[in-house]
This record gives structure tokens, sequence and C-alpha cells, in this order.
């Protein structure tokens, strides 16, 4: 006596017969989704599977409905995980009522990333080392010079810097916002915190804050140089990302950044650290400006890799970056540019006795980090999601080249006694 079509019995499929039955679904999907590669792999297809028992001798109706799952990798290719076949009550095509769940993984990581991980990209702890850097390899320099360095200012130097550039990274979140740059940039502190109000008042507090502490600081050298320099280098922060000027988005963000951390800063804070009452006019020498210069270029290096993962959310604002008017692989041969004219900066200066030679021995041991900026970038220009550390490798670049410039200078200073 046949039982009902719709009671099911377990049954074991050979995998030579799966096989079988994948060509017309790989032929189907490889027909119905557009461009190149696509490909379906059925390893991990189950080897079992249920069927009704109408379905004698372990074929197949031929007409089912059913469900097919996929995921994807990187290349494009398609994995089958599962495939669940029912007998229908009544006829059916095969594929209309098949779902597929094809997310692209990056987006899928875009989703995933947790509220931690949000907030740590937010505060952007790494780019602080734009604060330290100028500070440090500036007071490196002006104990070179006078042998004196003053923890008390370097402390206070140091949170004011940090609060400068916390208005620098808070205010830039809040004007993008305006304009609706970041509409859909998650980490955005607008966008955690839900309120508009919140960031800008934190953003101008804290340059309120930070400017005075740096104007107690001059006030305490007795130099009013090194305010005027400081001052400098706040106005290109301003009129960098602040309304009316916003020049960013004329693709003058590089200059103004070179400008305002290297000559005006590092310069400014040599002068902070190495006057005493005693010395009031610091020369402002060829050791001071070359080593302003070499700080200054692998600030900009961070700022410039900053663009390549945003094109198209620059050109959708209006921004002419760098990357949007030159495109990645052009950019990609500015990096490798730049990185060069680092380090031949770093021999000629060198090598003209500018800077002293141990400070060409630290610097030389950062080549390989150098290297592994420029390899990054030219291998992944064109991918989005791995462009994206380009940025922290110029990071890293600019602490450590920093931290190598700051011992050639202390190192020197030390074998000339």
């Amino acid at each position: 006596m046949r039982e009902k079509t719709n009671d099911t019995f377990y049954c074991s499929i050979a995998y030579r017969q799966q096989c079988n039955m994948l060509k017309p679904l790989a032929a189907t999907l490889s027909s119905s989704c557009p461009g190149s590669g696509v490909g379906v792999h059925h390893e991990n297809f189950a080897k079992q599977c249920y069927l009704p028992r109408s379905c004698e001798g372990g074929r197949l109706p031929t007409a089912f409905g059913g469900s097919l799952h996929f995921c994807s990798n990187d290349q494009n290719f398609f994995q089958i995980r599962g495939l669940k076949i029912r007998c229908p009550t009544r006829q059916q095509h095969i594929f209309p009522k098949c779902t597929a769940d094809i997310s692209d993984s990056s987006c899928q990581e875009e989703k995933d990333v947790s509220k931690a991980t949000l907030i740590w990209r937010a505060i952007k702890l790494p780019i602080y080392s734009v604060a330290l850097v100028p500070l440090t390899v500036g007071g490196a320099v002006a104990y070179l010079q006078t042998g004196l360095f003053s923890v008390r200012r370097y402390l206070m130097l140091l949170a004011s810097s940090v609060l400068i550039i916390t208005w620098i990274n808070l205010s830039n979140d809040v004007y993008d916002f305006d304009i609706g740059a970041d509409k859909n940039k998650k980490e955005s502190v607008v966008n955690l915190v839900g309120s508009r109000s919140g960031p800008f008042i934190a953003a101008y507090l804290s340059l309120a804050l930070g400017f005075m502490g740096l104007t107690w600081v001059s006030a305490d050298a007795g130099n009013v140089r090194s305010l005027l320099l400081l001052a400098c280098a706040i106005t290109c922060g301003y009129i960098y990302q602040c309304p009316p000027f916003r020049l960013s988005y004329q693709g003058l963000g590089e200059p103004l950044c070179f400008a305002a951390f290297g000559p005006f800063a590092t310069s400014a804070f040599y002068l902070l650290l190495g006057s005493t009452s005693e010395i009031i006019f610091l020369p402002l020498t060829r050791t001071a400006l070359s080593a302003s210069l070499l700080v200054g270029v692998t600030t900009t290096l961070i700022l410039f890799c900053s663009h390549f993962h945003q094109i198209e959310e620059d050109m959708a604002v209006g921004k002419m970056s760098p990357l949007v008017r030159m495109g990645t692989e052009r950019a990609s041969v500015v990096v490798k540019g730049a990185i060069l004219t680092l380090y031949a900066l770093l021999f000629a200066l060198g090598f003209c006795r500018a800077l002293p030679l141990t400070c060409v021995v630290f610097g030389a041991l950062t080549l390989p980090i150098g290297k592994l900026v420029v390899s990054h970038v030219e291998e992944n220009h064109k991918d989005k999601g791995k462009i994206f550390m380009a940025k922290y490798y110029c990071v890293r670049l600019h602490a450590l080249f920093g931290a190598a410039m700051t011992a050639g200078l202390v190192y020197a200073r030390m074998l000339a006694k």
C-alpha cells in the first residue's frame, strides 16, 4: 500500500549523483549572475538529503520546490551549503521559489562591526601620534641645541596638542555631517552620539582649552614667536575643514597639513622647549627646520592615504581630494615618490650635516615600514576594503620615523658631551 506523498524518508545519495544534479544548477546560476568568473563549489554540499517516498530510486521529480542558500567569498564564488527538496502537491518550475542569500563579504563585515569597534574608530587614537611626534622631535632638537628639557612644559604641551587634535577630529565630523558626507559613516561621532550639538560644543571647548594651554607655556617660556607659529598651525587646521573656507574640498588639505604639523608646529615646540629666562631668543637653526620638514612629510602621508577608500563618498559631496583628481593608480605612484623623497631627504640632510649622522642611522632602520607602505598601496589601491589600512601603516611609519629622529638627536647630544 502506497503511503502519502508528503511522508519523507531518509536516503543517501552518492557523491557522483550530487555532482550530476548540480550541473544544471551551476549552469543556471552562472547565466543569472552577470560578469565573469562565477563558479559553483559543491564540496560542502551535504551527502544526505530528504526525499519524498514518491521519488523512487533516488530520482528527482521533474518539478520541485526548495530553498537554496549560498555564501560568497572574496573571489565571487558561490558555495552551496544545503539543499532541502520536497515533492510539491502541484506542478512548479524549478527555480521560482528557490531563494538565494548572496551577500558581499565586506558589506557583511561592516554590518557586523561591534559598537566597541565603532567607538574605537571614532576616537582615532592612532591618529593622535600627529600630536606626539612634532612635539617630541621638536623637544629633541631643543635638547641637542641647548641641553635643556622641561618635563613640565612637555606634558602641558602634549595635553594641549591632544585637545587641538580632538577639535580637528570632532569639528571635521560635524561639518562632514552637515553636508551629508558622513551619512553612511557608522564611526562618525555625530552618528554614534545621535546629536550634532554635543560634538560641536565639545570640539570648540577642546580648542579653547588647548589654546589656553599653549598660551600659558608660551608665556612661561617668554617666547612670543612660538605662539605666533602655533596660531598659524591652528589657522591652517581651521581653513582646512571649517566653513566658509573648507579648502580640503579644493584638494588643498595636504599642503596645509604639511605646513601646520611640519614647519609651524615642530619649530614652535622646539622654541618653547629650548627657551629659558636666560635664553630668550633661540634661533631657528637648520637642524630644527630640517627635522620639521621630515615630520611634515610623514604627517601629510597619513592624510593623503586616508582618501583611498572614500573616493566615491568624496565625489558625491563635491570634495575634490587628490585621489578624486588623479585616481588610485597615479596616487599609488605619488605615495611611492613621497616615501623615496622622505629617505632621500634624510640622507641628503645628514650628508650636508643639517642633521646628525645618528639621525640617518636610526632613520634608516625604518626603511622596512616605508617599504610596507609602498607595497601595500601598490598591491591594494583598487581594493577598497584592504586599502583602508594604508593610513594606519602610514601612522606606524610616522610614529617610528619620529622615534628614530628623536633617538638620533638625543644620542648625538650624548656623544657630544
